[in-house]
């Protein structure tokens, strides 16, 4: 019989399991505070035990079945005994994990009227200084995220944006997107079921790009304009973990809108973000990523979709390959990518695009990009605070290959070294610093070199 537990502990409870927010965090951050919600459940429970060679997914998968028991003996009553806790399928890591939740009627209140709906968010401000202009300050982003269990194989979760703090009718000051709303149907472990708003399982960020989850006040250059990070889509598809260290999601999306190409940002304009997405020729987007190793994670990333669009008579495939890795050894941190885009009939893509706009988009065949970035972090580990050190060196080229009869414009064959610091004072607040020197292949158009600050949270 499971022991009665307080509403109170079992309110603790759901605090605790809500604040381990898995996209967010190093290997390192996740591991400690793994380690620490594992105590608390065995203060909560002598009965809690994992084995030692355990994976993070089974080990969080202990976890929520911890919590359905403890609220399951919160909810039944005190003269009956309660019933045996369900085995849940284990989450991907890639997804945040939704404790069930009772629904009485239209409500999603507890008998007090305590919303039990998980919400979490994060934001970041900024301010920007390029050479010999002035500084702009900007709120950029302020992001909910709302789930929803509606078992214990159905849940929902979304991701609501609010760009540079302000949306006017007819003014581009800010916008309102939404970023992310899906739903899991939850089999195996390594077969569980996805649809609705996406995010494309493409390099590191795309996927991971809370502002503590990563280093300089700007996502990484590559991972914007190779990898058009934050990519959307709407689609559906598959995830799982098959055991070892290998996970995997893979899904068919809505495909890119070539009317969005050019030379200076690639197929980033070409993103429909799920607004009236023409979804006639489908795209295929999937990734593979290995942890077994521990503090090593390794992913590999494929795109394939004939683009279309109703302006443009053309219909070029548009496919991207990427590898990319991150790795911690004590205090040092390193990781690193590499991205290519491949752009068929670019063409007659820039031939029709002049024709409609009055001028050549010089849109490239073949789009290429790396980095690497390696950090080091400062203070001892007993700290509760962190200060990393670190440089990432990125060279990106969307004009790396051109279609015959067009010529590469140089100013976009370029390189970049990010350098700076994050300081933590918490694992989920950053404040960041860093210098950008910008460099190109052209001898005209120089590039400008950027002072950055940032501060972000995720919660």
């Amino acid at each position: 019989m499971v022991k009665s537990f307080s509403e109170a502990t079992v309110k603790c409870v759901f605090a605790i399991a809500l604040t381990l927010p898995i996209q967010g965090q190093t290997d390192a951050d996740r591991e400690r505070r793994l380690a620490e919600l594992e105590r608390k459940a065995r203060q909560l429970d002598g009965s809690y035990a994992v084995p030692a060679a355990a994976s993070f997914d089974e080990r969080l998968g202990e976890l929520e079945r911890i919590m359905d028991r403890l609220l399951a003996s919160r909810e039944a009553p005190a003269t009956a005994e309660a019933a045996p806790a369900t085995s849940t399928p284990v989450l991907a890591q890639d997804t945040p994990p939704l404790q069930a939740v009772s629904v009485m009627g239209a409500s999603q209140t507890t008998g007090e009227g305590e919303t039990r709906l998980p919400v979490a968010g994060y934001m970041e401000a900024h301010f920007n200084k390029n050479s010999g202009e002035p500084g702009q300050a900007d709120f950029h982003r302020f992001v909910l995220l709302f789930g929803h269990s509606f078992s214990s194989r159905i849940k929902f979760w979304s991701e609501l944006e609010l760009e540079h703090s302000l949306v006017e009718g007819g003014e581009e000051k800010g916008e309102l997107a939404l970023e992310q709303a899906y739903l899991d149907f939850l089999v195996k472990p390594w077969l569980n079921f996805r649809g609705g708003m996406l995010l494309a399982p493409v390099g590191i960020v795309n996927e991971r790009h809370e502002p503590p989850s990563f280093n300089g006040v700007e996502r990484p250059f590559v991972e914007t304009l190779i990898l058009p990070a934050t990519w959307r889509e709407l689609g559906a598809g598959i995830t799982g973990d098959l055991g070892r260290g290998f996970r995997y999601r893979g899904y068919m999306i809505s495909a890119l809108d070539p009317n969005g190409f050019s030379a200076e940002e690639g197929i980033r304009g070409g993103r429909t973000l799920g607004f009236q997405a023409p979804f006639r020729n489908p795209a295929a987007v999937a990734r593979m990523e290995y942890a077994g190793v521990r503090r090593l994670t390794l992913g590999i990333s494929g795109y394939t979709g004939v683009s279309s669009s109703e302006l443009v008579n053309v219909t070029p495939r548009v496919s991207i390959a990427s590898v990319d890795g991150r790795y911690s050894n004590r205090r040092v941190d390193f990781r690193g990518l590499f991205a290519n885009s491949w752009i068929s009939r670019s063409a007659e893509l820039n031939a029709r695009l002049e024709a409609l706009a009055g001028f050549n988009p010089n849109v490239a065949k073949q789009l290429r990009g790396w980095y690497v970035e390696p950090a080091v972090h400062v203070f001892p580990r007993r700290f509760r605070t962190d200060l990393i050190l670190f440089t990432r060196y990125e060279k990106y080229n969307t004009q790396h290959r051109m279609p015959a009869g067009y010529v590469p414009l140089q100013e976009f064959n370029r390189a970049s070294i990010v350098t700076g610091l994050t300081f933590k004072p918490n694992a989920d607040v950053a404040v960041k610093l860093d210098y950008v020197f910008n460099r190109n292949a052209s001898s005209v158009i120089r590039p400008l070199n950027g002072f950055n600050v940032g501060l972000g949270w995720w919660f």
